[in-house]
């Protein structure tokens, strides 16, 4: 079963629903996103877990561990998930906590790759899902896809083009995990 941590729009998530994978909970940072709004419809069941909620962000990771684990969570798929996890949350789920990027990883990590991309004029970025280890946008790549970066191109009429691939690089890279 697959846990899925949003903190935005939830498009990423919206195509692993379209994908028809077995999600088991929804956890959003932030209350009354897009994202969670996305989950309900679904029927999926959603929490929330905001940092100013807990002492540390170590406790709130574990609680949104112990949340995932009692729903029978054994897969962890970040999308648009925008806080780094503690090492507590990593043990739980180790090598099973998958993490999209807008940009052809090395390339651009961080939280803004596609504005980065654009300011260092380069002629192509890409998607990327990866593992999630303690590093920012380090861990294991799985799958990557190259995107052009067309002349005049701004984040507007870039990120869209970049998003349909993550989002069909995400939905199949998961669906394979499931599968094993």
């Amino acid at each position: 079963m697959i846990g899925v941590l949003v903190s935005g729009e939830g498009t990423n998530l919206q195509a692993l629903i379209d994908a028809g994978l077995p999600i088991a909970g929804v956890i959003s940072s932030t209350a009354g996103v897009p994202a969670l709004e996305r989950a309900e419809r679904a029927g999926i069941e959603t929490a929330v877990y905001n940092l100013d909620d807990f002492a540390t962000r170590e406790d709130r990771d574990e609680a949104m561990a112990d949340w995932l684990g009692a729903r029978g969570v054994d897969l962890v798929v970040l999308a648009g998930f925008m806080w780094l996890l503690r090492d507590n949350f990593l043990a739980r789920f180790p090598d099973r906590i998958v993490n999209t990027h807008a940009a052809y990883l090395p390339e651009f990590p961080g939280a803004s790759p596609v504005a980065d991309a654009i300011a260092a004029g380069v002629s192509e970025t890409g998607a990327t899902v990866h593992l999630v280890d303690s590093g920012v946008d380090s861990g294991p790549i799985l799958a990557q896809q190259r995107v052009p970066v067309d002349p005049g191109d701004t984040v507007d009429t870039l990120w869209p083009r970049i998003k349909n691939v993550e989002h069909r690089l995400l939905a199949q890279v998961v669906g394979e995990l499931c599968a094993h």
